[in-house]
């Protein structure tokens, strides 16, 4: 039966001819169904309707439907996710609010796993408040022991986007909750990849984009999360007016919308939100647990094969696949160089500095035999140096 979805499931991507594309936990592919709701977009709604399309084709409210549509695959209840702005920007607004929920308490606890750019936020949100606050780094090991009465907020990324490390969201919850810490998790490598139950975990903010495993595109709008009964208790850092509790009665001050809503800002990115929720669509009928075993079996298959025909390689990744997310990474002194000799040839995976491949699987259009080919290609490129080529030194501006 899995193999009859996931057949299905491939048909509803545009995959060009001749690549293997290993690189979906960096950006998805292409669902068909997003170009052509954004020509719909352009031809039938903008074209015609103009502006009355806010209303005729609901545009105004994209943000919490396609919330919604993304709740359903982070076990998070209607009305509880905000489709808008990127991750960074989610992160700041969902981090100011945690800091003042958290009342006299000053330490943001986080790992050295965690994406660079959330370290970043924090440090700026840090800047901007002046209040006393600090952010403690610490080996992913450490966070458990890092945790105490001093800390406000937990603020981790589930899966570590270098190695695929998988942290154990419901445990590190647990505790932060009966230490009275809040909590903020990032699920930018969860989303779409394996099941996710913030609810169950009893989580209170989330974040995550929706161009990696969601596949809405470049730059796809992202989305934040707040456990419901702490929703109206949030404190808008961005108070711009399609927050506001009646933006089109134009009151010259703010006065949050109810719920969710006050998490939004600006005016939505229309073409953006209309690819994001086309591709959403390539997840109805889907169980997420299949995913997720099916992508264990890719990537145990991945490592397989690798180690058995290359041994210059070093596995970054958890040997356990309980323990990594839906991708594997491998160590190896010129991985930028082997990664660019591999696209060359239509093996598409990705480099983050200083030494990691990263290879990532993604059930609904990657199929057994390309991983299995992909593997023999790797080892193939490694074995007979074929990266060892000028042209494969020059670095890109992205890697």
């Amino acid at each position: 039966m899995s193999d009859d979805l996931f057949a299905r499931t491939r048909a509803l991507f545009d995959l060009p001819e001749g690549v293997i594309y290993l690189d979906g936990n960096s950006l998805g592919a292409m669902p068909k169904a997003a170009r052509e709701r954004v020509r719909r977009e352009l031809d039938e709604n903008w074209g015609r309707e103009l502006i009355r399309a806010w209303n005729t084709a609901g545009w105004i409210d994209m943000p919490s439907r396609i919330g919604d549509r993304i709740g359903a695959l982070i076990g998070a209840p209607t009305g509880s996710v905000m489709a808008a702005d990127s991750t960074s920007v989610n992160l700041y607004k969902a981090l100011n609010a945690a800091l003042r929920l958290a009342g006299p308490r000053k330490t943001i606890l986080s790992d050295s796993g965690n994406f660079p750019t959330d370290l970043y936020i924090a440090e700026g949100l840090i800047g901007a408040l002046d209040r006393g606050y600090q952010l403690k780094v610490v080996a992913l090991e450490e966070v458990t022991e890092a945790m105490d009465e001093t800390v406000a907020v937990l603020m981790l990324t589930e899966v570590d986007y270098r190695t695929g490390r998988l942290h154990d969201m419901a445990a590190l919850t647990a505790k932060a909750k009966a230490l009275g810490i809040v909590t903020i998790w990032d699920l930018a490598h969860s989303a779409g990849a394996l099941p996710v139950d913030l609810t169950g975990v009893g989580a209170d903010f989330a974040v995550g984009c929706g161009y990696k495993y969601l596949n809405g595109g470049p730059g796809a709008p992202a989305f934040i999360y707040v456990r419901p009964g702490l929703q109206d208790e949030v404190a808008p850092v961005l108070s711009g007016w399609m927050g506001h509790a009646a933006p089109f009665e134009f009151d010259l001050h703010y006065r949050p919308a109810p719920a969710m809503h006050r998490l939004r800002a600006g005016t939505p990115p229309v073409l953006s939100m209309a690819a994001l929720e086309a591709a959403l669509t390539v997840w109805d009928g889907v169980d997420m647990a299949v995913v997720r075993a099916r992508s264990i079996a890719l990537g145990e298959a991945f490592i397989q094969t690798v180690e058995s025909l290359c041994r210059e390689l070093q596995l970054a990744s958890p040997r356990d696949p309980e323990r990594r997310g839906s991708q594997v990474s491998f160590r190896f002194a010129h991985g930028y160089e082997v990664m660019q000799a591999l696209i060359a040839e239509g093996i598409i995976g990705d480099f983050r500095a200083p030494d990691i491949m990263r290879f990532g699987f993604t059930p609904l259009y990657l199929s057994p035999g390309e991983v299995e080919a992909a593997a023999r290609r790797v080892a193939a490129v490694i074995n007979q140096r074929l990266w060892d080529q000028p042209k494969f030194r020059a670095r890109n501006k992205v890697t």
